[in-house]
């Protein structure tokens, strides 16, 4: 009562009014705590490390295995050839092994998307609030919606790297958990949105709970269903690149190695992938859900 006492307090322009203020309150304080305790610096010499980064990144590694030297020499201060490399040779092996990376961040970010689905389903159909479910059951189901809901994928590849060890099987039950709870929410809303008339009409012929779903819900929803699940399969494709900083594959730990190098060539080549990657499954879901309307 209290609650919607104050969130019935913040209508209108007087509350708009009021919010506005609080959040530029809040803005001012994180600002000058910030810098209060010195940590909004831009470092020495930020104009020239942009200049250098951005060269750096504007010729991207993969060039190389075209265009590189084929026979770089790198050499010790007083002038000794230490090895020479043919660049072209390098920079394909590397593309290579790229292709796999992305091959298995597709691969994480499928699985575990199908994964996350399959587990919010029952909970979106338990939490949903025209199923009048039993209270304790509805909570319960949507406490741990909320719950996997808030805990970021990193976090849950982190634990699970220590539980089932490095590799794909850990980035595809991160992304899946962490999905159950945005697939739980999205689903519970397709649900809530029925006409409950034809549901009631089957329900007073008989039917199970399995029936009414099967022959009721699932038909109307399964557009919605479809559309929310493309939306959260291309998130997953973003989100699973940087799985592999913490060892559960993809693109995440070339990410990791060409930073920790300074490698911005590198650098550059992984994240047009990325931009290609996302691109695609943008293209490809979009395609698909305007086919179902």
């Amino acid at each position: 009562m209290m609650a919607r006492r104050l969130i019935a307090s913040f209508r209108g322009r007087a509350g708009f009014f009021v919010l506005c203020v609080m959040y530029a309150s809040l803005v001012a304080v994180c600002l000058g705590t910030l810098t209060q305790e010195r940590e909004l610096s831009l470092g020495r010499n930020p104009l020239a490390n942009i200049i250098k980064t951005a060269s750096e990144f504007a010729r991207p590694s993969f060039l190389d295995a075209w265009f590189g030297d084929t026979r770089l020499e790198y050499k010790s201060d007083d002038g000794t050839v230490l090895r020479v490399e043919n660049r072209q040779v390098v920079e394909r092996g590397y593309l290579s092994g790229l292709a796999s990376a992305t091959w298995d961040t597709i691969r994480i970010a499928t699985l575990g998307s199908l994964l996350g689905a399959l587990l919010g389903l029952p909970l979106a159909w338990l939490t949903a609030q025209n199923m009048a479910m039993p209270k304790p059951v509805a909570w319960g189901a949507k406490a741990l919606l909320d719950i996997t809901r808030s805990i970021h994928t990193l976090v849950f590849g982190l634990v699970l790297v220590g539980i089932v060890g490095l590799g794909p099987t850990a980035g595809i039950l991160a992304i899946g958990l962490h999905s159950m709870g945005t697939y739980g929410k999205l689903f519970a809303e397709s649900i809530e949105s029925l006409d409950m008339g034809a549901i009631e009409g089957v329900r007073n012929v008989g039917a199970t709970p399995l029936q009414v779903f099967f022959n009721a819900v699932w038909p109307s929803v399964l557009p919605q269903f479809v559309s929310s699940h493309l939306y959260i399969w291309e998130f997953n494709i973003r989100d699973s690149t940087i799985l592999g900083v913490i060892g559960a594959g993809g693109l995440g730990m070339l990410i990791s190695e060409a930073a920790s190098l300074f490698q911005w060539g590198r650098l550059s080549t992984v994240l047009i992938v990325i931009v290609a990657l996302v691109f695609s499954f943008d293209a490809m879901s979009r395609r698909i859900r305007q086919l179902l309307i």
